[in-house]
């Protein structure tokens, strides 16, 4: 019976995931747009070395798939106010405006006027250009560049901002690969009075070695050891079978509220639906 139950709320966290892609990713989203649900999500990053136009395209082809693209704004890589406007508008001209993913970026120091996600809710200008929901970054097991005590003040002021303007908000955790300390995380986040959807960071099929690159990128540190078990050495692939079910068994409505799943592709868009559509059919994924 509990074995039944943790499928069936497998598959309802599988029903509405997310995507992440890069300005890049455009070919790979072609290749896979037949294994994508009408309408999913798909996160479009704001890399240093993808300049603006390539944003656009790849916004609008989310948008031409018939997709909901969700276009990532870097707070400290916009160098002026008028560029997050040009931005905005641009996205707007592609129907892609409606969403969008707000994070305060790689840079240790500001390019600009934003030197952080919440100084680009503050600055009224996602509501002027009609940017409807806001999608903030959760960290589950920290972040390497901000201590724990600030990260829990900052995630309600930018709540707070959210909501004062009328906007829709919704958390997107960084990935891991241990369940628990993802789903103690949502806990604290629901004991904080805090109800919006939270999508957890899930990461796509990908070789060992490099999961283990990003996880040191991205201060994963506790989960980066689990790494190792999902393949037989450093060059085997690995899958995120065993993190889904256990965060199946062990998620509790009534204690961790509404949930989703965001996968991080690492530039692997195509072989991650594959992995998908196939765990989604009781497929056993390729991995190695």
């Amino acid at each position: 019976m509990e074995a039944d139950s943790a499928q069936i709320k497998l598959a309802e966290l599988l029903a509405g995931y997310s995507l992440e892609m890069t300005g890049k990713d455009v070919g790979e989203l072609a290749a896979a747009r037949e294994l994508i649900d009408v309408g999913t999500r798909v996160n479009i990053t704001f890399l240093s070395g993808e300049d603006r136009g390539l944003r656009l395209a790849a916004a609008a082809a989310v948008k031409a798939y018939g997709f909901t693209p969700v276009p990532h704004i870097s707070a400290r890589r916009l160098a002026s106010r008028a560029a997050l406007e040009e931005f905005l508008r641009e996205l707007g001209r592609v129907g892609a405006v409606d969403n969008v993913f707000v994070a305060g970026g790689d840079p240790d120091e500001p390019q600009g006027p934003f030197g952080d996600s919440l100084s680009v809710i503050e600055s009224g200008l996602l509501e002027t250009h009609g940017v409807q929901r806001v999608s903030i970054a959760g960290y589950p097991e920290g972040h390497p560049g901000i201590p724990d005590h600030v990260l829990w003040p900052s995630l309600t002021s930018k709540l707070a901002g959210l909501r004062g303007r009328g906007l829709a908000a919704e958390i997107v955790t960084q990935f891991g690969f241990d369940a628990d300390p993802v789903l103690d995380w949502i806990a604290a986040v629901r004991e904080r009075g805090i109800d919006i959807p939270i999508r957890v960071g899930v990461p796509g099929p990908a070789g060992v070695r490099r999961l283990l690159r990003y996880a040191a990128r991205f201060g994963v540190g506790t989960s980066a050891t689990l790494a190792r078990r999902y393949g037989a050495d450093l060059l085997a692939t690995a899958g995120p079978d065993a993190f889904l079910r256990a965060l199946a068994t062990d998620h509790h409505p009534d204690q961790h509220g509404r949930i989703g799943l965001h996968f991080y592709t690492f530039g692997g868009l195509r072989a991650t639906t594959q992995w998908i559509s196939d765990f989604r059919t009781g497929q056993q994924p390729a991995t190695s």
